[in-house]
């Protein structure tokens, strides 16, 4: 199978995400089972224009902005001419709509991780917020509407359903196993809590820090280490009694979070939250808001739920805490699914989408939808 992917990041992005990594781990293993794969993404600075990665053909071009665009107008000088089996139409906020430009005999797939919705007012002022979360949002998602669509939680399938999306599937993240097998799963010898996580509006580590300053009332030696970078590193950084790490490996990452006796994750809404897994495995339980995506994610690791306020945060702190200093957990009661099981179920969702689809959908109307609710 040839397979095309249409995502505004790659993997050697400075501010790729979990939708990234999903994307990479995924795709590496599509090849490595004798599969021809392209990912079409926006430029990075330092990166060439054209490159394979673990067998994965990189081609990028635009920027933020105008990597939708500039999807299209390879596709049309030359991805035609390749011979994709399918199109995945990789939505992170806003679609490229694929749909209204591959040739109509290829196969569109979205790959939907989760829905902005909260996410407008948390990162736009509320003016921008407004137009993004009840104008654009809506009618993206309306042009998308017959597009069979892939997406990695129950919740964010819902959301899906509940916006008008008419034919959605479930395939959760997974885990890289041997990246956590050598990891230390000493905690430390002080309560300690981590976050991690892009230091930006919509994850909210500043709810994460209120938290743990709130817990202190009781457990007055709580420690609260930050990995990651953004925007808001620099508020994060004028608590002078939280440890910011910055971006770190990815062995001091899980060593971090080993170490730790909580992971928070105090996000506005996730896809699923690839991080409580990270966690889980090796044996550190999460406290996350009860959100869409992370209600999925933390059930599943027998994580604990809460309210998303840092008072409801700082309670389960105070309540977990001491049994975590007196009882720690060396791997919590859960097993991940492996990269390859999610690779594999891709390719069977993808095999059977294309199968199912005498022609993609009906593109007349949906080109016409698309071309007239476009918000750029």
């Amino acid at each position: 199978m040839k397979i095309l992917v249409c995502n505004w990041r790659d993997t050697t992005h400075p501010r790729r995400g979990g939708a990234e990594v999903y994307t990479h781990m995924a795709l590496t293993r599509l090849v490595d089972a004798g599969h021809q794969v392209t990912l079409f993404s926006s430029n990075v600075e330092g990166r060439p224009s054209w490159e394979f990665i673990d067998g994965v053909e990189h081609i990028r071009g635009g920027g933020r902005f105008s990597v939708y665009k500039a999807a299209e107008s390879w596709y049309r000088q030359e991805g035609r001419h390749a011979g994709f089996d399918v199109v995945i139409d990789e939505v992170n906020t806003r679609p490229f709509f694929c749909h209204t430009w591959v040739d109509p005999d290829t196969t569109v797939v979205a790959l939907i991780h989760q829905l902005a919705k909260e996410v407008w007012s948390a990162e736009l002022p509320a003016p921008l917020a407004v137009v993004g979360r009840y104008f654009c949002e809506p009618r993206w998602l309306h042009a998308m509407r017959y597009v069979p669509t892939l997406t990695v939680s129950e919740s964010s399938r819902q959301s899906l359903l509940d916006a008008g999306i008419q034919r959605v599937s479930v395939l959760p993240e997974g885990i890289e196993q041997s990246d956590v097998s050598g990891v230390d799963r000493q905690k430390a010898s002080k309560p300690t809590a981590v976050f991690c996580g892009r230091l930006s509006a919509n994850k909210r580590p500043h709810h994460a820090v209120e938290a743990v300053r709130l817990a202190r009332r009781v457990i007055p030696d709580l420690q609260l280490r930050v990995i990651g970078d953004g925007p808001m590193r620099s508020e994060i950084e004028k608590f002078d009694d939280i440890e910011v790490m910055g971006r770190v490996s990815q062995e001091l990452k899980f060593e971090t979070m080993a170490s730790a006796h909580v992971l928070l994750v105090p996000s506005v809404r996730e896809g699923w939250g690839l991080v409580v897994d990270e966690a889980a495995t090796v044996g550190t339980r999460t406290i996350g808001y009860d959100v869409p995506g992370l209600r999925d994610s933390v059930s599943a690791a027998d994580g604990i739920l809460v309210d998303p306020r840092p008072e409801a945060m700082a309670e389960a702190l105070t309540e977990t805490i001491p049994h975590q200093l007196t009882d720690p957990a060396d791997r919590l009661p859960w097993g991940a699914r492996s990269w390859d099981e999610v690779a594999d179920d891709l390719l069977a969702q993808l095999t059977l989408i294309c199968a199912l689809e005498s022609r993609p959908f009906q593109r007349q109307a949906s080109t016409q939808t698309s071309n007239t609710f476009r918000c750029e």
